[in-house]
């Protein structure tokens, strides 16, 4: 069913203004969600998504709506079975049928209410995907991996074990961590506060990037860094491994001291290709 998406911002925007704090306001406040949680679920509406320049747009309206959801909602008893849960009332985890054409391997994993997880996507156990986050098609999540809170996720990613991709719902209108088609994520990897990581990139094993971080391109001899107004971005096809470089003090010299750096030290070619094809036997 189509949603119309300027229809449902401006609701979620006049919910945003009700007083909630009398409890059959919050009640009705709750019920009104409904459609904008079913349309996050169904990838209708996203918290970023990308424009006609390539460039990146942060919805500020969809991450608003997603903290009212926090807001009107009170701890409830979702124990199943032998587990106790309890959490917020409009944000269970999420149920998918066969016909979603989402593989969902036994063993743990949840996917909160508000995720959008494309036919393809396969979640290997255990794994967690939160609210707000989009996970296009083909991708695949593995063991231990987490997909924050409006993290932007392209098609045909590898997220390795182990990978954390953060989230973020505040400030409201803050950069998710956004990774492009075709990228993969190793192992261990940590891509946190707004970092864009764009098409065909690959993180080599335990890369960790946050806004700060610079980023040594070796092939071209130069150092990427974020600004304020524009967190650090990985360039198309760009081999990450992890790195070090010397602490320049006296002090560091005097031990002998370095700190881990993300250094580029090629950019993708057919031998790359080989190394990271996904396997369509498992799709």
């Amino acid at each position: 069913m189509s949603t119309n998406v300027e229809s449902l911002r401006s609701h979620v925007e006049a919910l945003l203004q009700r007083d909630i704090q009398q409890s059959a306001e919050r009640d009705a406040v709750r019920e009104e969600l409904l459609p904008f949680l079913r349309a996050l679920n169904n990838g209708q509406v996203r918290a970023a998504s990308k424009n006609s320049q390539g460039t990146w747009d942060v919805h500020q309206w969809v991450k608003q709506g997603i903290l009212l959801c926090f807001r009107v909602s009170d701890v409830v008893d979702m124990s199943d079975g032998a587990f106790s849960f309890h959490d917020k009332a409009l944000l269970p985890a999420r149920s998918f049928a066969t016909s979603d054409g989402v593989r969902i391997v036994p063993g743990g994993s949840t996917i909160r209410t508000g995720a959008y997880v494309a036919r393809g996507v396969i979640c290997m156990p255990p794994m967690y995907i939160n609210i707000g986050a989009y996970v296009d098609e083909g991708t695949m999540v593995d063991s231990h991996a987490l997909v924050g809170t409006c993290a932007q996720i392209g098609k045909r990613v590898h997220v390795s074990a182990a990978a954390q991709i953060g989230g973020v719902l505040e400030p409201a209108g803050a950069q998710p961590v956004i990774i492009e088609d075709d990228v993969m994520i190793g192992g261990n990897c940590g891509v946190y506060e707004g970092v864009l990581v764009r098409e065909r990139a690959v993180l080599g094993s335990g890369v960790i990037l946050n806004a700060s971080t610079p980023l040594y391109d070796v092939v071209n001899a130069s150092v990427i860094r974020g600004t304020a107004n524009q967190p650090l971005e990985v360039p198309p096809g760009a081999v990450v491994v992890q790195g070090a470089r010397s602490v320049r003090s006296a002090f560091g010299a005097e031990h002998g001291l370095s700190v881990a750096t993300p250094l580029i030290v090629k950019y993708r070619d057919a031998k790359t290709d080989a190394r990271t094809a996904l396997e369509d036997a498992l799709r």
